[in-house]
Order: C-alpha cells, then sequence, then structure tokens
C-alpha cells in the first residue's frame, strides 16, 4: 500500500525533528503524512516553528496546532520535510511541484540547513529523472513564454483543473514540459519564474518499501 508506505517515509522523518527547531513543512499527499505526525509530536508537547509551503499546508498545519511564521520571519529553517515525484538516488536530485507549489518549495528548500525528501519505493527512478518538469510561469504573456518553450524543445502542456488553467498560490500558471535537461535553459527564459528540478538541494532522502524504511544522505 503505498499510501501505508508514505506514512512509514514521513514519521521517519519526523522522528528527526528535535524541540526548539524551525521546521519547513512540504505540500503534496507525502508531505500531508509528514505534517501530521508533526501535530501529533506538538500535541504531546514538542515545542517547534514550522514554515509552510502552501495555503493547504498552512491549513492542514494549523488545524493541529502547529505554530507557524512565515519564511521572512526566520533566519533559516533546521530542517524541511517535502515529498517528491520523483528521485533520482544517484545524483540525489528530485523532480517536485505535481501538487502546484514549487516555488515556494524551492525557496524554502534554499534556505533550510537539512532538505529531507521522503517517499514511498515507487518514486524512484533507476534510470535519472525521466518525468515531466513543471515549469511555473507569470499569467502576462503566458502563450508567448510556452511558444519559448517550445522553441527549446520542451513540449510545454498548460495544466488545468475545472476547466480552466491552474493557479499556484502566488497566481501564476504551470506548463508540464519534456525534459529535465535543459532545466537550466528554461529557466533563463524571460517570464519563468522557476522550475520543479530540484539540484543539490537535498541532503537527506528516506524511502519506505516492502524492504523496510532506508534513509540515504549526501
Amino acid at each position: 500500500n503505498a499510501d501505508q508506505l508514505k506514512e512509514q517515509a514521513a514519521r521517519a522523518a519526523v522522528a528527526l525533528i528535535e524541540a526548539g527547531m524551525t521546521v519547513g513543512l512540504g505540500t503534496g499527499s507525502t508531505a500531508a503524512h509528514a505534517v501530521r505526525a508533526l501535530g501529533e509530536r506538538v500535541a504531546s508537547g514538542l515545542s517547534i516553528v514550522g514554515v509552510p509551503t502552501s495555503q493547504q499546508t498552512e491549513a492542514q498545519a494549523r488545524g493541529l496546532g502547529i505554530s507557524l511564521a512565515e519564511l521572512d520571519e526566520v533566519d533559516h529553517l533546521d530542517i524541511t520535510i517535502d515529498g517528491a515525484d520523483e528521485i533520482d538516488l544517484a545524483s540525489f536530485s528530485v523532480i517536485k511541484g505535481f501538487g502546484g507549489a514549487l516555488l515556494r518549495e524551492k525557496l524554502v528548500a534554499r534556505a533550510t540547513v537539512r532538505q529531507v525528501i521522503i517517499g514511498d519505493g515507487g518514486k524512484v527512478s533507476a534510470r535519472g529523472l525521466t518525468k515531466v518538469v513543471p515549469v511555473e510561469v507569470v499569467p502576462f504573456g503566458a502563450r508567448h513564454t510556452a511558444r519559448a518553450l517550445e522553441r527549446l524543445g520542451a513540449r510545454p502542456v498548460l495544466r488545468e483543473g475545472g476547466g480552466a488553467p491552474f493557479v499556484t498560490d502566488g497566481g501564476n500558471r504551470i506548463y508540464d514540459c519534456d525534459s529535465a535537461r535543459i532545466a537550466a535553459a528554461i529557466k533563463a527564459l524571460p517570464g519563468v519564474v522557476d522550475h520543479g528540478l530540484f539540484i543539490d538541494l537535498v541532503h537527506t532522502i528516506i524511502v519506505a518499501g516492502d524492504d523496510g524504511v532506508r534513509t540515504y544522505r549526501r
């Protein structure tokens, strides 16, 4: 059961949190397990401050009684726990953004001393990063930005929800693009805010599989 494995990885990561830490709270179905487990520890007396990476996570954390702060209200984060859409253990790179929060997740990751990625074994790729890369773009001139992405060979597909373009917490749109190899060229385009490829940002990866929970450190 993938959901049970996600919970196992999440609880292993939350066990790393100590009193007084500032903790980044990721977004998505896997990260939600970590927020829930952290809420249990807070209810038992653990004192921490959380920095959520999305409005969805903020609402969940507040409902669990977790004290929160904005990113600019802290100097750094001691640890961040987040999920990933695809994990490459060889390079310690991951693809994120299927939950639509890649920009805030990356900003929090860059301010974090220890970025912990959690997931079930199905998220690990043995062939490097192969999934599409979410790219967040500003809405002004978005069609022109998409054409520029096409010229790079990225084959952008506008993400939709409810028959309309998906809108991020920052008011932007997301194009799911075909290749992680051209991430640097994508980031250089005017109109692109950021992409979901996380390189040199991950310190620890915790994967739960049928053979148990394994922890990998860079």
